[in-house]
């Protein structure tokens, strides 16, 4: 009957604070998310390349499903096969699953500690008394049950029980914030994963770029070398002066020299990519020396809406949720104004004989609720509550911030990705007209109509354009990947 009574108190006791805690009001700020106004479009839209491109491939757009794995678009098996291979063996993007993790385990901590705590004890003492203390009249024997010995033991074992009650909220507060800084931490994994997917893609079409300037090189040295031939058999036969022959020597010398700094780049490059995937540098030396064509993307990439941008993009993201964990601290410390409620209990069994330990009249218990109510802490509270307003107004200045970039990377990249296809453009037709005249002063040149040096700046001029319009094609896919990742895209890639 007693323990059906303990059990009926015990019940009641953690009922009744459970309906406290939950009629409980939550001190501090209820959080709204921000709403910062976005232009209906983006300026830049509607900037396009004044020509389309031959390719009919080329010219499709994009849907917004495709955008999900722009890399596709470019029609790349082998670019394909190492973005899948960064998105699994990244060493930061592992660690931003591990910060995942992390944050995860905080969220637990911090509801845990919404519900009581319970620990079992246990333990057993044999003590003496002093002989001077009486009682004993000299005796050693070992005390049984309240004996006259100086010895005696004791069995305890038993279970004790706390819990804060959250009336004031501060305990719900906590798991509010802990729970937006795990939803932050996903979404700057994401981020993690755009800039890689980034990062692999402008290093593999800068490694193109710079294996299509060798073989640029390479073709032009073999020009010059047939032309070098010639005019050293017209200077055998008397028809040339030895400075042409001189001349054609030094510019085939000049243009083999910017081979072997190209050939670095190209093993630097490599080297990136095989870090980006987690590899040691030299790792797809073999896989990626084979020069492959600069990979080309879609003609054009429709944007969709700024607000649809910053519901996409994971930074943006990331800081609205900073600003939510950040409100939800406000009222942990609000909280530290008010009472805190605890209840702890105690039962047990306790006896100097170990068969005994566990007989009815052995038990013993205890419960009552408890009170702490800060009286005077010299402000400190209150200024606690000062530093969470102010790092709540810090994370909506960075909100705002990171939406006027986003907005700005977007607009940037949209008018670079258009601008660049102009430039293409119009360098495809200048070396087409610099081939032209170098194929007319070489003409000139073996009719006696023309000095050598028209042809040498001839070649120059046409070397140098080729290189040009190279660099132009490779800056054109670089900012089609820096508006990709504007955009947001590859935001849905298989976690």
């Amino acid at each position: 009957m007693i323990e059906f009574f303990l059990a009926k108190r015990i019940h009641l006791t953690f009922t009744f604070a459970a309906i406290l805690c939950a009629a409980g009001c939550e001190v501090g700020p209820n959080y709204t998310p921000p709403n910062l106004p976005a232009p209906p479009a983006f300026a830049e839209a509607t900037t396009r390349p004044t020509s389309r491109p031959a390719d009919p491939q080329l010219a499709a757009e994009p849907t917004p499903d495709e955008l999900k794995r722009w890399w596709e678009t470019f029609n790349d098996p082998e670019l394909n096969h190492l973005i899948d291979a960064a998105t699994t063996s990244n060493l930061g993007l592992q660690t931003a699953d591990q910060r995942i993790l992390q944050e995860r385990a905080l969220l637990g901590i911090a509801t845990a500690g919404f519900f009581p705590t319970v620990n079992a004890t246990g333990a057993y003492t044999h003590s003496r008394r002093s002989n001077h203390l009486g009682g004993g009249g000299g005796s050693t024997t070992t005390g049984g049950g309240g004996g006259s010995g100086l010895e005696s033991d004791l069995w305890q074992a038993g279970f004790d029980a706390s819990w804060e009650i959250d009336i004031f909220g501060g305990i719900r507060r906590g798991i509010e914030s802990a729970k937006a800084t795990y939803e932050a931490t996903v979404d700057d994994r994401q981020a993690v994963l755009i800039t890689l997917l980034g990062d692999v893609a402008t290093d593999y079409v800068q490694l193109r770029g710079l294996q299509r300037q060798v073989a640029i090189t390479q073709e032009n040295i073999l020009t010059q070398n047939q032309t070098l031939s010639l005019i050293r058999s017209q200077n055998r036969a008397g028809l040339v002066a030895d400075l042409d022959v001189t001349q054609q020597e030094a510019q085939v010398l000049t243009t083999e020299a910017t081979l072997p700094e190209l050939e670095a780049q190209i093993h630097q490059s490599i080297h990136q990519i095989s870090i980006l995937l987690g590899l040691p540098p030299a790792a797809l030396q073999q896989e990626l020396e084979t020069p492959g064509p600069i990979p080309q993307g879609p003609w054009h990439v429709p944007p969709g809406l700024p607000s649809e941008l910053l519901r996409r993009r994971p930074d943006v993201r990331e800081a609205e949720r900073q600003i939510a964990s950040a409100s939800a601290q406000i009222g942990v410390a609000t909280a530290e104004l008010y009472p805190q409620f605890s209840l702890t209990g105690t039962f047990g069994f306790e006896s100097s004989q170990f068969h005994q330990l566990f007989n009815v009249y052995s038990r013993y218990f205890s419960i009552g609720p408890s009170v702490t109510w800060p009286v005077f802490n010299a402000g400190s509270i209150q200024y606690n509550i000062d530093v969470q307003n102010t790092l709540e107004r810090q994370a909506f200045i960075n909100y705002e911030s990171t939406v006027l970039t986003s907005l700005q990377e977007t607009e940037d990249a949209l008018i670079a990705y258009a601008k660049e296809q102009d430039r293409r453009t119009e360098l495809e037709e200048a070396v087409k007209a610099d081939q032209r005249v170098v194929e007319m002063t070489q003409d000139l040149y073996k009719n006696g109509l023309d000095t050598f040096l028209d042809v040498l700046t001839a070649q120059n001029t046409l070397l140098a354009g080729e290189q040009s319009l190279t660099l132009s094609q490779e800056l054109v896919s670089s900012d089609l990947v820096a508006l990709y990742k504007a955009l947001g895209g590859g935001w849905e890639v298989p976690q």
